[in-house]
């Protein structure tokens, strides 16, 4: 039953916790005593410059020039955060680097076909020195881009480190992204500097990128040098002056250290990017003070992430968890970070990494969650686990069944944490919180300082039911702007169009009686089937917890003015879709969902599409059945071919429209 309790914070939490700890810091600092979650919540949307300035100081954020004001008087999108401070990101992130914890651990890297590497605090710090330093031998100035072409690794860690130490610009991708793929992104921010890798592991395989890496340099003439990091040893590193090995690059500016140049609050820091299944993706650029915010709130309280604490996030770097994560370093927390297949060389392998590297906290998509599920994995019952408190999941939507399956499986003492957001902030609008009950299928709250809720078309607050989540104040991790639109036309177009002055997210979410969220997935999605607004994710929660069901995709297929649902769907090995498999499904829809739900068509595919940042695409499917003959940008997606294979089963199933 969804909204049953599945695990309530114990003394630990209720005292001990970051967000316990912070109750009692507002009580005795004057901000006022809350007896309640809720109290507090809404006194953080009441007062919002008292609450976000208490979040600086009790998370102790560093600037050199203090701020004004927490923020000045402009409503969204031109809200500044921080005005009148000097400070630096970079700065903040390695505060910890001195001191008695000089000789911890700072970061942990593990990958698929390279050795484990241990970076302490020292070492972090000398090594973000020189390559700061080599990067302003080559005239890299504040505002200049740096890109990278990377794996999840500790020189990831300290090149983004250097670049936002002297005021540069980091943005980065994949190195499983193609050259076009790749090209469509940084082309648009013309980078100064490249830091590449020569290749990378991945179930099980080798992949040498010399020549990608040669081509890449090759089509962005706004590049001066070009850092290759020896990911893989055996791989061939790529020749020219251009290029320049890591170490090398270290070595020649060995013992510098990093300048954390003060530079204005709302100076770039990340740009990263939207899917760009329609086009080039929009470079969506986010300020060092406000992400540093909203970051210090998200994590310190909303994951209780301590000093001490080990991090894994299990995440690429074409995906902004990959940033979200780089920031628990100001909490002087690990890095655990992890390169490769998280099946490589079975689905359990994460799950021993949490014992071997006694995480206290673990990151990862409620699609792996899924497929533990469906492994009959008990991780709890063969591994010791007694460090974990936290399990983020992100990504999806969490199924019901995938709590049922966690609180059986892995453990009943942890907080799974499903957290909702996107790259548009860097961040959460809803997600985890240690004071409050997991509840099965709910996200627990929203975020401290986020004013969210349910719109219906009209631009009303939906009490009962769901709508479109909005965001009514300002979050500090709001973006900046977009690159290359100067009068900030296609930043309030993505965001405002919809209702004036209000961020609308492009979700579709239900707020519960008690307080918790559930996603229905994104709102330009949804289905509308004689009238009644249905999200696929209400869909896919039936769908996917059937053993016979390997994945599955939801679209709507516009018929004579109403919408039929179309159901496609990956049989699992062994299984063929049959009419009483078809018939178990239908069943299975109406009753754990309504008669609304129930697809007209049901059709097996090989594949479902994916973007590279693991989301399913089902606007393109759509369009399909529309009849749209716009063009996908099929390299933004991770298995391209699968949009054959379905078009060519739609065809076969006769309901594309005809030509």
């Amino acid at each position: 039953m969804s909204g049953e309790i599945l695990w309530q914070p114990g003394e630990r939490e209720l005292r001990n916790s970051n967000m316990a700890r912070y109750m009692d810091w507002l009580a005795d600092n004057g901000y006022g005593r809350f007896d309640n979650w809720h109290a507090l919540y809404q006194w953080s949307i009441d007062d919002v410059d008292a609450f976000w300035h208490s979040i600086w100081d009790y998370a102790g954020l560093q600037a050199d020039t203090p701020w004004e004001r927490i923020r000045d008087d402009q409503p969204m999108p031109s809200t500044r955060w921080l005005p009148g401070a000097r400070l630096n990101f970079a700065g903040n992130l390695l505060r910890h680097t001195g001191g008695e914890r000089a000789d911890e651990q700072a970061v942990v890297a593990l990958a698929e076909g390279r050795e484990t590497l241990r970076t302490t605090w020292r070492e972090l710090y000398a090594q973000v020195g020189a390559f700061e330093g080599w990067l302003r031998a080559r005239g890299v100035q504040p505002g200049d881009r740096v890109a990278g072409v990377v794996c999840n690794s500790h020189e990831t860690l300290v090149a983004m480190l250097a670049a936002t130490s002297l005021g540069a610009v980091w943005s980065s991708a994949s190195p499983d992204f193609g050259v076009q793929a790749t090209e469509d992104r940084f082309g648009q921010i013309e980078p100064t500097i490249l830091v590449t890798v020569n290749g990378y592991g991945f179930g099980g395989k080798r992949f040498h990128r010399a020549e990608q890496i040669r081509e890449l340099a090759a089509r962005l003439p706004s590049v001066r040098a070009v850092a290759v990091i020896p990911q893989l040893k055996e791989a061939p590193m790529p020749k020219g002056e251009v290029f320049v090995p890591w170490e090398e690059a270290l070595a020649s500016h060995a013992g510098e250290v990093p300048s954390f140049t003060p530079l204005p609050p709302d100076h770039p820091v990340y740009i990263l990017y939207s899917s760009g299944t329609t086009g080039k993706p929009k470079c969506i650029v986010h300020g060092a003070g406000g992400l540093l915010l909203n970051h210090a709130k998200e994590l310190i309280l909303h994951g209780d992430v301590r000093a001490g604490d080990r991090l894994l996030y299990f995440t690429t770097c074409g995906w902004m968890m990959w940033n979200w994560q780089a920031s628990a370093l100001l909490t002087a927390a690990t890095l655990v970070v992890y390169d490769g297949s998280p099946g490589e060389p079975d689905i359990g392998m994460l799950w021993r990494v949490a014992e071997s590297e006694d995480l206290t906290h673990f990151g990862t998509s409620a699609r792996f969650l899924a497929a533990c599920r469906k492994a009959e994995l008990e991780p709890g019952k063969t591994l010791d686990l007694r460090h974990l408190r936290v399990v983020f999941s992100t990504g999806s939507p969490l199924l019901p069944e995938d709590y049922d399956w966690f609180y059986e499986a892995v453990s009943r003492n942890v907080l799974l944490g499903s957290i909702a957001g996107g790259t548009d902030i860097c961040g959460c609008f809803v997600g985890s919180n240690p004071i409050l009950p997991v509840r099965r299928g709910e996200i627990q709250a929203p975020m401290l300082g986020a004013d969210v809720a349910a719109f219906d078309e009209h631009g009303n607050p939906v009490t009962e039911g769901r709508g479109e989540l909005v965001c009514r104040q300002p979050l500090p991790s709001m973006p900046v702007a977009f690159w290359n639109d100067p009068d900030g036309s296609r930043y309030r177009e993505a965001y405002f169009d919809t209702f004036p002055a209000v961020w609308a997210h492009g979700d579709f979410i239900g707020f519960t009686e008690h307080g918790g969220a559930i996603i229905y997935g994104r709102s330009d999605a949804v289905l509308n089937p004689g009238g009644v607004r249905i999200g696929t994710a209400e869909i896919y929660r039936q769908v996917e917890t059937v053993d016979a069901i390997a994945d599955s995709l939801v679209v709507g297929r516009p018929v004579e003015g109403d919408v039929e649902v179309v159901l496609l769907v990956v049989p699992a090995e062994g299984v063929n879709l049959d009419g009483q498999l078809k018939r178990a499904l239908r069943q299975r829809i109406r009753e754990g969902a309504s008669p609304r739900h129930v697809p007209r068509h049901i059709v097996a595919v090989a594949d479902i599409p994916y973007t590279r940042s693991g989301k399913k695409v089902e606007l393109a499917v759509a369009r399909m059945l529309r009849g749209d003959t716009k063009e996908e940008n099929r390299a933004a997606l991770s298995n391209p071919e699968a949009l054959d294979a379905i078009r060519a089963a739609l065809a076969r199933a006769e309901l594309l429209p005809a030509s």
